[in-house]
């Protein structure tokens, strides 16, 4: 699972090649775009995609938490127009961005739905991989594991695994040709 800043990509992988695959176009910009959004509403404050990607980073959770982070946001206050600051906490931010990570999971679902069953006990096995920027949000693991039942982890460099995985492929093209280039 690629979750970035654009797109979230879900793919099912065995033996080299994609048995089951979907992309949404909801991913860590979605989640910003919510977080403005819930900000305005709630509080009348006017913040920036900037500011929004510095919450979800901060005190950003994909699950509620019983003791919650909180920050102090500046923004201009949508009656007054004059600078304003608030406080914001975890919970909040929960309940900001639940659509999107509602629609993320139901990708991750759908995917593991199309998966032919004799590779569910890999599944079971191996679990689901979550890269990019975006997976990087607090307990997002936890979070599709309590959705589908199906272990979730980190890859390493989650930022970079993509790229870098790119990059192996292109070195070693010829082996990797069938995989990567797309069937008409």
């Amino acid at each position: 699972v690629d979750i970035g800043g654009g797109t979230t990509d879900v793919a099912i992988i065995s033996l080299g090649g994609i048995v089951a695959s979907t992309s949404v176009k909801c991913a860590g910009n979605r989640m910003d775009a919510a977080i403005v959004d819930y900000i305005k509403k709630t509080f009348n404050l006017v913040v920036g995609d900037k500011m929004a990607e510095g919450i979800k980073i901060q005190v950003g959770s994909a699950v509620s938490l019983e003791e919650e982070l909180s920050m102090v946001i500046k923004g201009r206050d949508y009656i007054t127009g004059l600078p304003r600051a608030t406080e914001v906490r975890t919970n909040e931010i929960v309940r900001a961005i639940g659509r999107e990570l509602r629609e993320i999971v139901k990708a991750i679902k759908d995917a593991l739905q199309e998966t032919p069953p004799e590779l569910a006990a890999d599944i079971i096995d191996h679990g689901i991989l979550m890269t990019g920027g975006s997976s990087l949000l607090r307990h997002f693991p936890e979070l599709v594991f309590r959705r589908t039942g199906v272990k979730a982890v980190l890859a390493k460099d989650p930022l970079y695994c993509v790229v870098k995985g790119t990059g192996i492929a292109l070195e070693h093209l010829e082996a990797y040709k069938k995989s990567i280039i797309a069937k008409r």
